[in-house]
């Protein structure tokens, strides 16, 4: 693991966003898993990574903001704090005042990573073959699709009208909060939006266990459950887009790798995970096979089917109440990373679709969001109302389900055109 990290750092070590956003990922490992003569060693890897974030002059800030608008800041706005409140892969965020007395978030991109970042995926192309000896799931297609998401990530205008929708999809509702955009204010490189001020996740993980269960249901919920009620999800779970606000709801921030997916997709992964919870393994070998999740139909039985669905989802299958530790977090995540850590190597035939990538991506980085907050839930008898179309069991599920009763039905969208990729 300490070889393939390093890999992967001598790759990425002079990019910029993408090198941040896989520390990003990287950052749910648990270094009580890195035998100790290792651990300083690891963790300085990682934070090549982690701290990949560049130092950029408020001045130099600014300047991008007045370049957008063609218009000096202080028209713009009646306060601007030059002090960052948080940093985002490509960029990072203020908060102001607008002259009408709103406090807003605004998020402004560093300048010229648009083409570091184009830079940076036209390298991840040239190195693929580092990459797949440490994560062999990276494809031609998965790369396609990364490629198609981080581009998207790049234009916050577009960004600002994904969380306009989805600030209006979850208005008014119980423990779910989206801070509204201000589409007339947001720019390719500018997104101004609603400022929520809460408890940042660091201080969450640090609350009684009543208090970080709740939030864990909430995040599961909002991450997960969104794809399989809404069809479409937030393909970018972290804790740095998490705030615990003071009326008990959690704000969820940062909508520039958002998915909408076609319900026949979603469809499909419902009904894997059915099988896999019901211990269906031929069934679920035969979707696979189906679905062209698996190339060598001849060379994969059923069990390692079964056994290479629980190895990454069994924590949300098992009817008991379980605890997400960070050690559970961090084991599926060198199991994803290096599918040699399995016994059930025959699975390393298998080739997700590229339609798939950021659902289970969102699904991974939940649990390893779980795991931080080492909280405790029957995180089955939760999904069952998305899988099973049962009715809820908790007390969140009960207000969810009231709020959705209320909610006007609205024709369903789209999924996001997508470029053509191969196999």
């Amino acid at each position: 693991m300490i070889r393939t990290t390093e890999q992967v750092v001598m790759v990425l070590g002079t990019m910029k966003g993408v090198a941040m956003k896989l520390g990003q990922m990287m950052s749910v490992l648990d270094l009580d898993l890195v035998p100790e003569d290792h651990r300083e060693r690891f963790q300085q890897r990682l934070a090549v990574l982690r701290n990949a974030a560049p130092t950029v002059s408020f001045e130099s800030m600014r300047a991008v903001i007045e370049e957008d608008f063609g218009r000096p800041l202080t028209e713009l706005f009646a306060e601007f704090d030059p002090e960052p409140i948080a940093a985002a892969s490509i960029g990072q965020v203020y908060k102001a005042r607008l002259h009408d007395g709103r406090s807003v978030a605004v998020k402004v991109q560093y300048p010229g990573v648009d083409i570091a970042v184009r830079a940076d995926l036209k390298n991840l192309t040239m190195f693929r073959r580092v990459l797949a000896s440490a994560m062999p799931w990276i494809t031609p297609a998965v790369l396609d699709e990364l490629k198609l998401n981080m581009e998207a990530e790049l234009d916050y205008r577009a960004e600002a009208a994904t969380q306009s929708e989805i600030a209006n999809l979850y208005r008014d509702h119980p423990f779910i909060v989206v801070p509204d955009a201000v589409p007339e204010l947001s720019t390719t490189r500018v997104l101004v939006s609603e400022f929520i001020e809460g408890t940042g996740f660091d201080d969450i993980t640090k609350m009684p266990a009543a208090a970080r269960d709740r939030v864990g249901e909430i995040v599961y919920r909002f991450y997960v459950g969104s794809l399989f009620t809404f069809n479409e999800f937030c393909g970018d779970p972290h804790p740095g887009n998490v705030l615990l606000a003071g009326d008990g709801r959690v704000a969820f921030l940062d909508f520039g790798l958002f998915n909408r997916m076609d319900p026949k997709l979603v469809h499909f992964e419902k009904l894997c995970l059915r099988a896999a919870a019901e211990e269906r393994a031929e069934d679920l070998r035969q979707l696979m096979i189906e679905r062209g999740v698996i190339d060598s139909p001849e060379e994969i039985g059923a069990e390692e089917c079964l056994e290479y669905v629980l190895s990454a989802s069994e924590w949300c299958l098992v009817d008991e109440e379980l605890t997400i530790t960070p050690e559970l977090a961090s084991g599926a995540f060198l199991l994803a990373v290096d599918p040699r850590a399995s016994e059930f190597t025959g699975m390393k035939q298998q080739n997700l679709p590229p339609e798939h990538l950021f659902s289970r991506r969102a699904d991974f980085l939940t649990f390893g969001m779980l795991g931080q907050l080492d909280c405790t839930a029957n995180w089955h008898s939760i999904a069952r109302e998305w899988l099973y179309d049962e009715p809820p069991v908790t007390e969140l599920g009960l207000a969810h389900r009231e709020w959705l009763s209320t909610r006007p039905q609205k024709p369903a969208k789209k999924p996001r055109a997508r470029k053509a990729t191969t196999r």
